[in-house]
């Protein structure tokens, strides 16, 4: 959207919003071509998306419709099924299994089925840290869950088979992690001085058997976002919006982005990645970017300059075509 006010375009220049979008009776998909010419439409438009939904560990299919952000999607999961938003976990797409390849972000296809991952048992670990690297990758829900995406293999982690992808961290040492940022929960681990014993309190997603356990580390696969074509994204602030083909620029600077968070952080967070990549895109230098950066939201995470650096070079790769 421009800053400033522009011209009012003629109607052969209004914008053709493009959506697939299933019926409420789960048979057939029917096309919808709307022509927007103002957001109210676009908006109203994307409320009307209608997605399949179950839980994982099996119920009946329902629609799900009228979000455009993560949290009122929980939300709208939660009415639907009339059990409370703070019992879902996480959702995946077109799997009921626990397979954070498929973890539903900040994306959906538009074809996408959603199934959604509950509370299960909790679970309560003590760990002696003999290494300064534990081998988890932490994401989160955006709704106030962090939980492990990854497990390294050959990991202090690895070895115990208690802990498993998808647990979300519930505690440390009794203090409560509930509504912390994924960022924060690594940090919380990286805190703890090696050598020292501390207690994980985990909760694990409910299972219907074995068949719902994804494998531990998800190696280095890149996962494509969404499934079809067309691609709802909701967004952490501003309206979601869709999109109908994926960047694939993007794409690469987002996978290279993950990857510099999980080495450096020890999370994993598609959004974050792409409000990195979104701005530093336009930047032509290093301290422009820093500056965006150290002016944005992103402040509070206390990038180092060197970290900055390496964001600011997967970036410039990424528009160079380097990365593909």
């Amino acid at each position: 959207m421009p800053l400033f006010g522009a011209k009012k375009r003629r109607e052969s220049e209004e914008d053709i919003v493009k959506v697939d979008h299933l019926s409420k009776n789960g048979i057939t998909n029917t096309a919808a071509v709307v022509t927007a010419a103002n957001n109210s439409t676009a908006n109203s438009l994307i409320s009307k998306l209608s997605f399949p939904c179950q839980l994982a560990h099996g119920s009946p299919t329902v629609f799900v419709s009228g979000f455009s952000s993560m949290r009122q999607l929980y939300e709208k999961i939660a009415e639907c099924f009339d059990i409370p938003s703070s019992e879902i976990l996480y959702c995946t797409l077109n799997t009921h299994k626990v397979n954070m390849d498929n973890l539903l972000g900040g994306q959906i296809g538009l074809e996408d089925f959603i199934f959604v991952h509950c509370k299960g048992q909790n679970k309560e670990i003590e760990i002696t840290k003999n290494d300064q690297f534990l081998g988890l990758t932490i994401t989160d829900n955006g709704n106030g869950y962090s939980f492990i995406k990854k497990i390294k293999n050959g990991s202090l982690i690895e070895s115990i088979k208690f802990v498993e992808v998808g647990d979300v961290i519930e505690k440390i040492n009794g203090q409560c992690l509930i509504g912390c940022r994924h960022f924060e929960v690594a940090k919380a681990l990286k805190d703890i001085r090696v050598g020292n014993t501390f207690t994980l309190r985990l909760i694990e997603p409910c299972k219907n058997g074995f068949s719902l356990i994804g494998p531990r580390d998800m190696g280095t696969k890149k996962a494509q976002i969404g499934s079809g074509k067309e691609t709802l994204r909701l967004r952490s602030t501003g309206p979601a919006t869709v999109e109908e083909y994926i960047d694939k620029v993007e794409e690469a600077a987002v996978y290279k982005i993950n990857g510099l968070l999980e080495t450096f952080m020890g999370i994993h967070d598609n959004d974050l990645s792409i409000q990195i990549w979104t701005l530093g895109r336009d930047k032509n230098n290093p301290h422009d970017f820093m500056l965006a950066i150290d002016s944005s939201d992103l402040e509070v995470f206390g990038f180092s300059d060197e970290f900055i650096f390496d964001l600011w070079g997967a970036i410039n790769d990424a528009k160079a075509g380097r990365l593909n």
